[in-house]
């Protein structure tokens, strides 16, 4: 099957074939560079959160060139594409990376060894001057694969990230940040939170806030709610500003959400008046400052919390040119609500 007759259901999105898997994971590591790009030339981010998000975005990367090796060759499985306003893999994809590499060394024993493989391919080849076997071709990938991708850089479901020195010009002296895979909607997210410690060394405290975002900011919700549980979990640290970049969805024809964005895509290739590789990136921002403190509980109980204000919330869309123009005429009203301007990126040419 061709990457013409990409086929993605209603209720699934399986890449079942070679041209498909070429065609998506070029499409999604062309997008999330072009991403990485924007966020830092348009100063989406600080400095050192570009760096911290760069490394996030590499886990992300990674991860999906790791999946486009396990199933290129895989005639039994194929790779869920998400539809619920994503693009991404599924989670439970990252989460069957994690599986495989646990079992790693038991795998390796049940594959073909590399030599006989070789011998068999060079046999192939050279005397009987036909092609390789797709089952041999998904032996030699899955030797590629156990052999080759680390279960250290996969990206997990929550990834946290060190407690750094603020940079100059914040109200706060510390900086920690975290990503996680929201299951809900499979989409990757990256918070920054900076803060005060009410101690001589942060180390001394630092697994009791691991442990606190963990269990309670490793999922999509409302920032003040987040801000809040961390606020009152945390009675030694001050968080004073804590922002989430929502990566995505990625607009393409592998999504069939109901977001207007993807439907304006997909109709606009329907119609060949965009080419099959089209595609657009939405980037949300929420940001959520403390402006003053106050005290509450009994005189054995006191806490110092914070009085946050409201959330700024800011969205943007990537695209290229040709896109823009199209989602201006399609999709104006949303368009003209952006926090600024569609952003323009480069063209993907497949």
């Amino acid at each position: 099957m061709s990457i013409n007759h990409i086929v993605t259901p209603l209720d699934s999105a399986i890449l079942d074939s070679k041209e498909q898997y070429i065609f998506y994971h070029k499409m999604i590591d062309f997008a999330f560079k072009e991403l990485i790009v924007v966020v830092q030339r348009q100063k989406l981010c600080s400095e050192q959160e570009v760096l911290l998000f760069k490394q996030y975005s590499d886990l992300l990367l990674y991860s999906i060139e790791a999946m486009r090796i396990k199933y290129m060759y895989d005639e039994e499985d194929q790779m869920k594409v998400d539809l619920t306003d994503s693009g991404f893999p599924n989670y439970l994809e990252f989460r069957y990376l994690f599986n495989d590499l646990e079992l790693r060394d038991e795998y390796l024993d049940k594959l073909t060894p590399v030599t006989t493989l070789k011998e068999q391919f060079l046999e192939t080849l050279m005397h009987k001057k036909q092609s390789i076997k797709k089952n041999l071709l998904f032996q030699a990938a899955s030797i590629v694969y156990y052999t080759s991708v680390n279960k250290q850089f996969i990206f997990n479901r929550f990834v946290q990230g060190k407690i750094l020195n603020a940079p100059e010009g914040y109200d706060a002296d510390l900086l920690t940040s975290w990503s996680f895979y929201d299951v809900s909607n499979n989409r990757p997210f990256i918070c920054f939170m900076y803060f005060n410690y009410d101690g001589t060394r942060i180390n001394d405290y630092k697994n009791e806030i691991y442990e606190v975002l963990k269990t309670t900011s490793d999922r999509e919700m409302s920032l003040d709610t987040m801000a809040y549980t961390i606020d009152r979990k945390l009675p030694k640290i001050a968080p004073k500003l804590i922002r989430r970049l929502d990566l995505g969805p990625i607009h393409n024809v592998f999504a069939k959400d109901e977001n207007e964005l993807t439907h304006a895509i997909l109709e606009g290739i329907g119609k060949k008046e965009i080419p099959l590789e089209s595609y657009a990136i939405s980037l949300k921002i929420d940001e959520l400052k403390s402006n003053s403190e106050f005290e509450e509980g009994g005189f054995f109980s006191k806490q110092t919390l914070q009085k946050w204000d409201t959330v700024f919330k800011q969205k943007y869309v990537l695209a290229p040119h040709r896109i823009i123009q199209l989602l201006y005429s399609k999709t104006p009203e949303m368009m003209n609500n952006l926090t600024k301007a569609p952003i323009e990126i480069a063209g993907l040419k497949i």
